[in-house]
């Protein structure tokens, strides 16, 4: 926390430089992880980049918004890979196997380098299961294309995925609707 007497002239800035790509992970408990990585999203779209989402937990099955809009009105590339909620699962082998091809399938677009940003939409929750291998994935973006940017969402993001990362960023709960009963809702959570 910063000190609230502290005169904003006082901070010493490292030397500015230019980078051709970041990392970016949005990790922790709170609301917005993949809500902000979509704003980055449509900011990418605006500068007329290339941009694919590959998503870890959603399948093709769900209708959410941002992948309507996404997709279909702006051009970004999209692959909803995922199963689905683990807990409404029947067979977590078969969720397994998808979470991997997804994994394959990510590599793939990352290292084509084809798409000026792609977002790995909760991308840590297979890697913390074990379901993909974390050291791969950070060899990955280490190894990407020097264009690409990447921004990885989900909670409890692993320490080798945020010593990759420049900027990470901790959505922290404070309240949430879910917690008293509340369900989600279409325009707002999907």
């Amino acid at each position: 926390m910063s000190d609230p007497t502290e005169i904003p002239t006082d901070h010493a800035n490292p030397a500015r430089r230019r980078a051709e790509s970041v990392v970016i992970v949005n990790t922790g408990d709170g609301k917005g992880k993949s809500t902000a990585a979509f704003g980055v999203v449509v900011r990418a779209v605006a500068r007329g980049w290339r941009v694919a989402v590959v998503q870890f937990i959603k399948s093709g099955n769900w209708n959410v918004g941002e992948e309507a809009v996404c997709r279909d009105r702006l051009g970004v590339d999209w692959w909803a890979l995922g199963e689905g909620f683990t807990w409404d699962s029947t067979d977590l082998t078969r969720d397994q196997a998808v979470a991997q091809a997804a994994w394959a399938h990510a590599a793939a677009v990352v290292g084509a380098g084809e798409h000026r940003l792609v977002v790995l939409d909760e991308i840590t929750y297979p890697m913390n299961w074990g379901w993909i291998d974390t050291d791969a994935v950070v060899a990955a973006i280490a190894a990407r294309p020097a264009a690409v940017n990447l921004v990885c969402t989900g909670r409890d993001a692993p320490g080798a995925l945020v010593d990759v990362a420049d900027t990470v960023t901790e959505m922290r709960k404070l309240k949430h609707a879910y917690d008293t009963g509340v369900l989600a809702k279409k325009g707002i959570d999907y």
